[in-house]
Parts: structure tokens; C-alpha cells; sequence
């Protein structure tokens, strides 16, 4: 039986685990692909309308791995893996500007140019968050800074006006003055390719529900593994001491009802071309009962 391939995913409690021996306790023979961190950031400069779903259109060569749970959904739908529905996790995001951006107010937002990913949560979640404050026409979202570390570094150097960002950048952002404008916190699910031994999920969910009692109780002393997810030019910069604790794995069910209300709530905003969002219902699109973790 080869190794359970672990892909982490902007957060602390997969790194917690391996530290503190959870995975190897439970009995998981695993390795870890790590798509998060590089040398220098270029695997998250993807270009134009790339981002988490065509990934997935892609292929991800890991047992597990996760993104918002909007394209997990489409995904799952349309048959690029199945959607784990016994655990999601929460993660802080927020549009961020600039210091001395004019920009104070989320209504001051119309028509500025926002750094989001193309069909990745930061898209989402900012359409949810400003639809409160202006239709939809008049958001700006410009797709064309590739993922999470492209869209922060143009944030940083001045280059784009705006950006929406999540966990680490999140904080990074935070911690160099940026200003939050509005909130845009989103739901991140686990996405199960091929057909892993169903005694290794169990085994992996056990160990990062372990984790995560940890990071709740210490937070202060994982912060540090953010280093493990950004390109080494910004590390002299960082103090991960200030920094929260991220993405919060919830142990509860994603359930029928909330998948098919995403599932509408993603049509109604025709975020993605008609027929383009699979056929699946969600018995179909989630993994079998016999393999969920019963953690």
C-alpha cells in the first residue's frame, strides 16, 4: 500500500501533527506534497483566471487536499474527486488596502480593483460580503494576479489598490499596517481523491482533530509554522508571534442542505458557464459512508 499523500493547505494543524507524532501514533503511513510553500512564490503566479478549480480540472496528486468550499462543491459535482462531509474548517479573510488608501468604507469599494482568485475563495467570498453594499456590477474583481502570494506581493509593492486574503497573508498584511475594509471570512472543505485506504482517513482526521485541540489551547506556540508557507524573501519581515491561529478545522457534518444551497447560490451569480457546474447530487458527490473517519 503506497504512502497517504497529505497536501497542506495554508495552515497550522497538519504541521502540528507531524511535530507532535499524530500521525505516525495513529498508525498513517503518509508523506506530504507540498504545493504551498516554494523558494521563491511562482507556483502561485498562475496568470489570468487560473485558481482552485482548475487545479482540481488539473488533477491533484495527493490523497487529500482542500480549498473553499464553493469549488470543492463544483468539483465534486463534476466528478474531479469527492467531498469529504464530516469536518470543514472556517478561515479569517478580509479585503485588504492599502494605509493610506482613500478607501475607508466598504461602499467605498465600487468600482476599485480587488486582487481576488478566479473561481477560488477569495471570488466567493468577496461577492458575498459587497453584494450587501452594491450589486454585483459594480464590484471590480480583477483576476489577473494569480493566487494567494501574487495577489499580497502587488498588495505590498503598491501595485493593486485592494486584495482579498486569507491566513497567513492575512496576517502578514495585518501586521504591516494594511486595513482590513471588510470582512470575507469563508468555508474551506476537504476534497478526497482516488480511492485512499479508508482505515487512512480515519487515521489522518483523528490526528488534526488532535491538533487542532492544541492550536486552540497554545496557539502561540504554532504560529511559527507559517514560515513553512511563504516564499523566503518575506521572512525577514514576518513576526509570526502576532499572528492568529488561521483556519479553524470544525468536526461537524457539511451537510446536504448547505452544499445544494452553495450549489445556488454559485448559479445565481453564474460564477461559472451554463453546464459548467457538474450534475452530481450530494450523495454522489461525497464520499461513501464506509470511508468517512468516525473521529
Amino acid at each position: 500500500m503506497p504512502s497517504f499523500v497529505i497536501e497542506p493547505h495554508f495552515r497550522l494543524q497538519e504541521w502540528v501533527a507531524e511535530e507532535k507524532g499524530y500521525f505516525r501514533d495513529g498508525g498513517l503511513d503518509y508523506v506530504f506534497r507540498e504545493l504551498v510553500q516554494s523558494t521563491d512564490g511562482k507556483i502561485h503566479d498562475q496568470g489570468d483566471r487560473v485558481g482552485a478549480f482548475q487545479s482540481f480540472e488539473r488533477g491533484r496528486a495527493a490523497d487529500v487536499s482542500c480549498a473553499c468550499h464553493w469549488t470543492v462543491g463544483v468539483a465534486a459535482s463534476s466528478g474531479h474527486g469527492k467531498l469529504y462531509p464530516d469536518a470543514y474548517s472556517v478561515a479569517p479573510a478580509g479585503v485588504f488596502v492599502p494605509p493610506d488608501s482613500p478607501v475607508r468604507t466598504p461602499a467605498d469599494l465600487v468600482g476599485v480593483p480587488i486582487s481576488v482568485g478566479y473561481q477560488s475563495g477569495s471570488h466567493y467570498a468577496t461577492i458575498q460580503a459587497l453584494e450587501q453594499y452594491m450589486p454585483i456590477g459594480s464590484m471590480n474583481l480583477s483576476f489577473k494576479d494569480g493566487m494567494l502570494f501574487k495577489r499580497m506581493e502587488l498588495l505590498i509593492d503598491g501595485k493593486a489598490p485592494a486584495a482579498t486574503l486569507f491566513s497567513g497573508p492575512y496576517y502578514f498584511a495585518e501586521q504591516l499596517g494594511f486595513r482590513k475594509v471588510i470582512d470575507t471570512t469563508f468555508m474551506i472543505t476537504t476534497m478526497i481523491h482516488g480511492s485512499p485506504d479508508p482505515q487512512d482517513l480515519r487515521r489522518y482526521f483523528r490526528a488534526l482533530r488532535r491538533a487542532q485541540r492544541d492550536v486552540d489551547v497554545r496557539p502561540d506556540r504554532y504560529t511559527h509554522y507559517y514560515a513553512r508557507e511563504f516564499p523566503l524573501r518575506y521572512h525577514a519581515r514576518m513576526d509570526t508571534r502576532s499572528w492568529g491561529p488561521g483556519e479553524r478545522i470544525v468536526f461537524e457534518p457539511y451537510t446536504e442542505e448547505v452544499f445544494d444551497e452553495t450549489l445556488r447560490w454559485i448559479a445565481q451569480h453564474r460564477i461559472f458557464a451554463e453546464g459548467g457546474m457538474g450534475s452530481c447530487d450530494y450523495e454522489q458527490a461525497v464520499v461513501a459512508r464506509g470511508v468517512q473517519s468516525e473521529v
